[in-house]
């Protein structure tokens, strides 16, 4: 054990082993201290033993099954409000998409796009996200379940057309 190490443990340890000094002061009232004051009689007070908890003998938690490959978190997970069939007009390139996903999104994932297989702006909570100043063209859009930075799950993807105004 190094002297580092060794030090650390006698630091915390030394709390433990103060003792808590009661007495009255000058104006009758009852006071603590971990000092004994100078000229003034005071008593040690032993602190009451602290509380402990045990293990169970047997354990109680249930595991979940490993994830495997074909195991899905989320029966639904796709993007809405996308034409396919037509251009999306967006003048400065700024829209928004739905993400349709059920069961509901669980408190430690977040959603994330992919614009033309590359992530594409912060993770999310809300399931309305917004794409901003995309070029016009046609792009590929999908979404990811993401479980800190790792995919999870992942939409199918969606192939649209951008239509954008020229400046003149």
């Amino acid at each position: 054990m190094s002297r580092g190490s060794l030090l650390m443990l006698l630091l915390i340890a030394l709390p433990a082993t103060a003792q808590i000094h009661v007495y009255t002061d000058a104006h009758g009232n009852t006071a603590y201290s971990s000092r004994p004051p100078d000229g003034v009689e005071s008593q040690v007070i032993e602190p009451a033993p602290m509380n402990t908890l045990s293990l169970p003998t047997s354990p109680t938690t249930v595991q979940a099954a490993p994830r495997t490959e074909n195991t899905r978190a989320y029966s639904t997970l796709e993007l809405t409000g996308l034409p396919t069939h037509e251009a999306l007009r967006a003048n400065n390139g700024t829209f928004t998409v739905d993400v349709r996903i059920e069961p509901r999104l669980q408190e430690a994932h977040r959603l994330r796009l992919l614009l033309d297989g590359q992530p594409y702006g912060q993770p999310s909570n809300v399931p309305r996200l917004q794409l901003v100043n995309i070029d016009r063209g046609e792009h590929s859009l999908a979404v990811q379940v993401l479980a800190g930075d790792t995919p999870v799950q992942q939409s199918p993807a969606i192939t649209f057309s951008l239509q954008r105004a020229r400046k003149p």
